[in-house]
């Protein structure tokens, strides 16, 4: 290598090797691809600009020579002369400096291939991806073009079906105008501007021909273009373009047709027949709904029969099925009973029948020991609970004997318990008529006879208190004759037992005849299906709210069963024996409490397990409006104007001793409620504002004096804010715990309201006479008394001809010259009338004492 310093351009540029034609030149040109949304794309050309670097044996570099030399180099000499040049030397070892460049320029080369190779597999990346772009979109151009060519077919098939119809009709118009001129040719203009094809083209028919027929003058209407009239399908054109006029689907188009096709020829539409449900009410409206037609058409009709009835009118089952049947309509009647259908009675299979205990009620009169026979055989003092010793309640207990259960039903044996021992007898299997054989036959006795047989069930006598020194057993049997029941002694087939209820005597054999008969009975029941059975009897429990004591008839109650007990529903949620235990389950022919009812429903009333709340309350509300109905209609004769019930009064003279009576459970009050009402008569009667079960509470006070009613609390107490409030109103609150004491009570306050009696007494008859014509007195009749006597002060009658011509008083009585208080009989008196003068002789005159006597129920 020549020296570097020698400044010859010429041994500088001396390079032995051909490596100089693998350098790149210094500025290098690229695209990039830019990818945007929706397949759009853009090419960028980049240019670099690269150092320049020396390889060992080239030419240095302008900054390695800067760093060698102090001189700055001379323009570089041509490239074939300085390749055809050969080496001198071979070159020196390089220094220090230029074993680091030399290192420098190899791991630059390094990265530079590296960065070389990447943007090679880049660019083939880039050119895959525009392929396949490029196929895509061609692709979807493709389909593009399918769908438009499928768009173009449909309309043209749609044009072809809309031209085909418009030559039908411009046939049928031509034949119509045959028939009538001038009709057919009003026809024919709208028939025209119908037909006229969407859009024109080379496959779209010229318009019908125009008739020479003169032209109907008519007003113009406002009607859309005909391409928003014509236009069809959906299409994909359609969809995708801005137009948002509405579209006409192919049934609205069809419908149009037929009905001008029905214009045309005055075809009258087809009616359709419907089977119209009728309910027991409906309103015009509704049964216009369900017949289809028109509400107006129904009010012409009403309108034709004399009767001017709006749309919202209610009217009766009988005629809106006339009417349905004058617009040619079925009817099928249905009614709001019908919700209650498959309630009750439902009818089970032989093979799901099981043997059930019998229900047997005990019957008699009262104090004949029925309780105490009853406590007797289930060892508890049931008595002792009983105001008066006599059951106030029906109670309802199971006991077991020889394995086999029995239930029992205690009526009250009083008179006032009618209606409760009523309800006793419809539930029951068996009839135990309790008569005392001291007592025999009572009045009682005789009803519980005729309440079992009206309800068909077998009767048991047991003929009690046989421990008892005037007892005759025989005597009984002898007066039960009289009444149609034949026991076994007497050659009869009722079962009798002499039993008593204090030692004990014979109820084994009691309880055996009542097992006996129950099998003669075969009582079978389904536990495996929804129960049914009867309210024996229901109350207000403070601590656990509406409780009843229900007798299972068929079927199984359980925790959680959904009821409906007359006018209330609830869902079960516990079952109480007659133990005060709870249990899991209440089988046919066993008593239990229920807790969870809504409300406390009626004695008597009969209770069934629904599927769900919402059948529940559906029933409860029919049952409680077509209560309020009843209620309403019992009341409406009462309501009236002021100036009616003023009159009533007058002429009636009624006077009402409103009452609200509150008890412990609602058998007791319906007893009451019916004492009650045998009480009054044409004058005074007892009104029960209200009665219900539960506790004397503020509101009952309250609803006492608005009505100015008397409280009465059967076996219940009143609470302190009622005990306050009574005595804030100066309300009186009466506490009874036996029933008679309280009807003896109302009894004497109705015969307080009577009004006393007018009693007339005869006292005398006397003759007149003379008349004596008496100065400054006036007249004065000169009589004998005849019969009995006369007094001064009494009433007097002139009577003529056995006439009564004046009632008065005496004016004076005189004997001689003295005035008298009396005369008595045969003797001769002067009388005066009071205010009174035309005496005749022979006229007798009436003495008679009036007195107000005080009358009782």
């Amino acid at each position: 290598m020549n020296d570097t310093k020698s400044g010859d351009d010429k041994t500088l540029s001396v390079t032995p090797k051909k490596t100089l034609t693998l350098k790149r030149p210094g500025l290098e040109q690229g695209t990039v691809r830019q990818n945007f949304s929706h397949g759009r794309t853009k090419s960028v050309v980049v240019e670099t600009k690269k150092r320049k670097f020396s390889l060992p044996g080239d030419k240095p570099e302008p900054v390695a020579a800067s760093v060698f030399t102090p001189k700055p180099a001379a323009a570089p000499v041509a490239a074939a002369p300085v390749v055809q040049e050969a080496p001198k030397a071979p070159p020196p070892p390089p220094e220090r400096s230029g074993m680091v460049l030399n290192e420098l320029s190899r791991g630059e080369m390094e990265a530079r291939r590296k960065a070389l190779e990447g943007s090679k597999v880049r660019e083939a990346e880039d050119r895959q991806r525009a392929q396949e772009d490029a196929k895509r979109r061609t692709e979807e151009e493709e389909r593009r073009k399918r769908e438009r060519d499928e768009s173009a077919r449909r309309q043209a098939e749609e044009e072809a079906r809309l031209q085909t119809e418009a030559e039908a009709r411009r046939r049928a118009e031509e034949e119509a105008r045959r028939r009538a001129p001038l009709a057919a040719d009003v026809a024919t203009v709208d028939d025209e501007e119908e037909a006229k094809p969407r859009r024109t083209g080379a496959g779209a028919s010229a318009p019908p021909r125009r008739l020479a027929t003169p032209e109907v003058a008519r007003p113009a209407k406002p009607t859309k273009s005909e391409e928003d009239r014509r236009r069809g399908k959906l299409t994909l054109n359609s969809a995708l373009s801005d137009d948002d006029a509405r579209a006409r689907s192919l049934s609205s188009m069809r419908r149009r047709q037929e009905k001008f096709k029905r214009a045309l020829h005055n075809e009258p539409r087809e009616k359709v027949m419907r089977e119209v449900i009728l309910p027991e009410t409906i309103t015009i409206q509704e049964l216009a709904q369900r017949m289809s037609e028109r509400a107006v058409d129904v009010v012409k009709f009403f309108m034709k029969q004399g009767q001017i009835l709006k749309p919202g009118d209610v009217i009766d089952a009988d005629t809106a099925e006339l009417v349905a049947s004058e617009f040619g309509h079925t009817v099928r009647r249905v009614a709001e009973s019908d919700i209650e259908e498959g309630l009750f009675n439902i009818a089970d299979r032989p093979e799901d029948l099981v043997s059930r205990p019998p229900v047997v009620t005990i019957m008699g009169h009262v104090d004949h020991g029925k309780t105490s026979l009853l406590d007797a055989i289930r060892n508890a003092n049931v008595v002792s609970g009983e105001a008066g010793g006599i059951t106030q309640h029906i109670g309802a207990y199971q006991i077991e004997k020889n394995g086999q259960k029995i239930t029992f039903i205690d009526t009250p044996g009083h008179a006032a318990f009618t209606a409760m021992r009523a309800r006793g007898a419809q539930v029951t299997d068996i009839a135990v008529l309790v008569v005392a054989a001291d007592d025999s036959v009572m009045p009682q006795t005789i009803e519980s006879i005729s309440h079992a047989k009206a309800a068909g069930v077998p009767i048991i006598v047991a003929i009690n208190k046989i421990d008892k020194h005037d007892a005759d057993p025989q005597k009984v049997r002898t007066e039960l004759l009289r009444h149609e029941v034949f026991v076994e002694s007497m050659g009869g087939e009722v079962l009798d037992v002499e039993v008593s209820a204090t030692k004990g005597t014979n109820l084994d054999k009691l309880l055996e005849a009542i097992l006996l008969q129950s099998e003669v009975l075969d009582l079978k029941a389904n536990p495996d299906r929804t129960a049914e059975g009867a309210v024996i009897e229901a109350q207000l429990d403070k601590g656990r709210g509406p409780v009843a004591t229900v007798l299972v008839q068929t079927g199984t109650l359980m925790p959680g069963d959904i009821i409906v007990a007359g006018n209330e529903w609830g869902r079960v949620r516990a079952l109480v024996n007659d133990r005060g235990e709870h249990v899991p389950e209440a089988p046919p022919a066993m008593p239990v409490e229920v807790l969870g009812l809504q409300g406390t429903p009626q004695a008597g009333d009969r209770f069934a397990v629904v599927n769900n709340e919402a059948r529940a309350r559906e029933i409860t509300e029919y049952r409680q409006r077509l209560a309020r109905d009843k209620a309403v209609a019992k009341h409406a004769g009462q309501r009236g104007s002021l100036e009616q019930m003023m009159s009533q009064l007058q002429t009636s003279g009624l006077k009402e001793f409103p009452l609200v009576i509150k008890g412990d459970v609602q058998g007791s009050i319906e007893a009451i409620n019916a004492a009650l009402e045998k009480l009054g008569n044409d004058e005074v009667r007892a009104r029960i504002v209200h009665a219900g079960a539960g506790g004397i509470t503020e509101s009952d006070v309250s609803l006492a004096e608005t009505s100015g009613a008397a409280i009465i609390g059967f076996n219940v107490r009143a609470n302190a804010q009622a005990r306050a409030a009574a005595a804030a109103a100066g309300i009186e609150i009466r506490y009874y715990s036996i029933i008679y004491n309280l009807v003896d009570d109302v009894k004497a306050a109705l015969s307080g309201m009577l009004s006393p009696e007018r009693r007339e007494t005869f006292i005398g008859n006397a003759e007149i006479l003379e008349i004596f014509d008496i100065s400054k007195i006036g007249k004065i009749a000169g009589c004998r008394v005849t019969e009995g006597k006369v007094e001064r002060g009494a009433g007097v009658r002139l009577i003529r001809d056995n006439v009564v011509i004046h009632e008065g008083t005496l004016k004076t009585l005189k004997r001689f010259k003295d005035e008298v208080s009396e005369v008595p009989g045969g003797q001769e008196c002067g009388m005066a009338f009071q205010n009174y003068e035309d005496m005749r002789v022979g006229d007798v005159i009436e003495c008679f004492r009036i007195e107000m006597v005080t009358r009782t129920l």
